[in-house]
C-alpha cells in the first residue's frame, strides 16, 4: 500500500492507521471535504472525551475539538507520518489546545479597584518636609566620616558589594571591614536620633 490510495478506496481501507494519513494527505494535497468528515469523525468524540478527562467542561472540549479538527484541517501539510501518526499529532494538538485555555483561565480576574493596582498615595507636605530634612542631614554626617568609614560605606551601599568583596578590593580583613561598616552606622544613627 505505498501507493496513494484512490477517493473510491476510501471506505474500503481495513486498517484505520493508513485511512488517517491517507485522510491527511488528501486534506492536504486537494483539501478533501470527504477525507475530513471521516478524520472529524473519527477523532472528534474520542478527543471531547479525552480533554473532559482532563478537567474541560462539556462546552470547553466542544470548543477545542473544533478549534482542534480546524487546525487539523489548515495545517494537514504539516504532518509528517514518518514523525508520528496522525492519532498522536491531532491529540498533541488538542493538549497543547487545553493548556492554553487552562492558562488562559487561570489568571485571576484583577478589579480596577484593587488596593495593590492603585498608586501610592501622595506624602503629606510636612512628611515630604521631614524625609528631606533627613537626607539632607544624613549627607551632612556622611561627609563628617572617616575617609576609611566612608569608602566602606560608598563601595557597599553605591557599588553593591558584599562584605567579602570590599575586603578583598581594600585589601582588608573581613573583620575589619563589618567593623568599620557598624562603626560609621552606629556614628550616623546617634546623630539623627539626637535630632
Amino acid at each position: 500500500m505505498d501507493c496513494p490510495l484512490s477517493v473510491a478506496r476510501l471506505d474500503h481501507i481495513d486498517d484505520p492507521r493508513l485511512l488517517h494519513v491517507d485522510c491527511m494527505r488528501r486534506i492536504s494535497e486537494s483539501g478533501d471535504r470527504r477525507a475530513f468528515g471521516t478524520l472529524f469523525e473519527f477523532f472528534g468524540p474520542r478527543l471531547k472525551t479525552y480533554l473532559m478527562r482532563m478537567g474541560a467542561s462539556d462546552a470547553q472540549a466542544e470548543e477545542i475539538v473544533q478549534d482542534v479538527m480546524l487546525t487539523v484541517w489548515r495545517k494537514a501539510g504539516q504532518f509528517d507520518s514518518r514523525q508520528a501518526s496522525v492519532s498522536t499529532w491531532i491529540f498533541r494538538i488538542a493538549r497543547n489546545r487545553q493548556i492554553d485555555l487552562f492558562r488562559r483561565h487561570a489568571k485571576p480576574e484583577l478589579s480596577p479597584d484593587e488596593p495593590m493596582l492603585q498608586p501610592a498615595p501622595e506624602p503629606a507636605p510636612f512628611e515630604t518636609l521631614s524625609q528631606s530634612q533627613l537626607e539632607a542631614q544624613v549627607r551632612e554626617q556622611l561627609n563628617i566620616l572617616p575617609a576609611e568609614q566612608l569608602d566602606l560605606l560608598k563601595a557597599a551601599f553605591y557599588e553593591g558589594l558584599s562584605h567579602s568583596e570590599i575586603a578583598e578590593a581594600f585589601g582588608l580583613p573581613l573583620g575589619t571591614v563589618k567593623s568599620r561598616i557598624r562603626l560609621a552606622f552606629d556614628k550616623l544613627r546617634g546623630v539623627i536620633k539626637r535630632d
